[in-house]
């Protein structure tokens, strides 16, 4: 049985002696069952992954004690996701699909037909906490708090890269458009249910680093085109092209 995985927040090294959150505490011993002696695993960007023993299986405080180093820190490419909140479960979804995918930081962004009113980035972080100890990164993505398309475009680095889906322009497959190269440092671009306005699509356009491209013959709900975004370009060009966890562990 794999030893439960948990993102803390503090330094680890041998010995260290931590007491655990309320809600970890009540993860570790009320739902996965463990025990005093028993091991967990602690990780964060900057210690890497470090086993523990449980010292005091309390639910509500649980204690343990970091022993041994099992992976070094690493922390994930600079890939960005930007995208129009939806319905609360499908942004919950690209959240934590996002999250399993390697993105290092998530930005919502408000365009004149996003549906949602409100973003509570709280949750979505803990939605991404949850995504990272499930999928072995060692590393959480940055959640920033949500910001009107118009006002994202304004403080747009003219060094940084956007690959922008847009389902109702003429633009190359993603899979043409991206060269197959290694890149760090880029942002990709989903827009709300209805798509962007022209005058968004313009904007957009407009960027000098600006990559249109498209996902297919068929309009792709957000959730989905967020997650076809990333894949395609994690597979082509971003961390799935070498043997990044070899070099983890």
């Amino acid at each position: 049985m794999t030893d439960p995985r948990l993102y803390c927040e503090q330094a680890l090294a041998q010995g260290v002696l931590l007491e655990l959150g309320r809600e970890d505490s009540h993860y570790l011993v009320s739902v996965m069952r463990r025990r005093e002696g028993e091991n967990i695993r602690l990780f964060n960007a900057k210690s890497g992954e470090w086993a523990a023993e449980i010292r005091t299986a309390d639910r509500k405080r649980a204690g343990v004690e970091v022993t041994r180093q099992l992976r070094q820190p690493h922390i994930v490419p600079d890939l960005e996701l930007l995208f129009a909140p939806v319905k609360k479960s499908r942004t919950d979804f690209i959240v934590e699909k996002a999250t399993e995918l390697g993105v290092r930081r998530i930005r919502p962004v408000i365009t004149h037909r996003t549906i949602a009113d409100k973003v509570r980035t709280d949750r979505l972080r803990l939605l991404a906490k949850e995504a990272a100890e499930q999928t072995e990164r060692l590393d959480l993505p940055e959640i920033v708090d949500a910001v009107r398309l118009d006002a994202c475009l304004d403080d747009w680095s003219p060094d940084r890269p956007l690959i922008f889906c847009d389902e109702a322009g003429e633009a190359p497959l993603m899979s043409d458009a991206l060269t197959g190269e290694r890149r760090d440092g880029i942002s990709v671009l989903i827009g709300p249910e209805g798509g962007f306005t022209p005058e968004e699509r313009e904007r957009i356009r407009a960027l000098p680093h600006a990559v249109p491209v498209s996902l297919g013959p068929r309009i792709l709900r957000a959730d989905t085109a967020a997650v076809a975004a990333l894949t395609l370009y994690q597979a082509l060009c971003g961390d799935w092209t070498d043997n990044a966890q070899a070099r983890e562990n």
